[in-house]
């Protein structure tokens, strides 16, 4: 099956798909109380089981989608964030759930 969207370049920094496509997703899992504490507050969220999300975007991503963006936590953000790969399944469910909306 061919991917609806383009995955020549997966340039992480101009995407932003899967920190904006599914409040599901920045989901805390195996992270310590150390990692977790170095997370800023405000950023997670009311369950405390992930990062806060708004309108399905995590709330440390800045910029904008399919143009250029950042986290602001990359050195802290949790590990599904940091195991998530360019072309990777995680990439691709996000980038294809993402191109109805935003040109990336």
């Amino acid at each position: 099956m061919m991917p609806a969207v383009p995955t020549d370049d997966f340039d992480c920094q101009s995407c932003g798909a899967c920190c904006s496509y599914s409040a599901d997703w920045p989901r805390f899992s195996m992270e310590s109380e150390e990692e977790l504490a170095r997370i800023p507050e405000e950023l997670v969220s009311v369950d405390l089981g992930g990062m806060r999300c708004e309108n399905d975007r995590c709330a440390a991503l800045s910029g904008v989608l399919g143009q250029h963006v950042g986290c602001g936590i990359y050195d802290v953000r949790p590990i599904v964030c940091r195991t998530c790969m360019p072309g990777d399944d995680e990439c691709l469910t996000a980038r294809q759930a993402l191109s109805a909306h935003v040109l990336l």
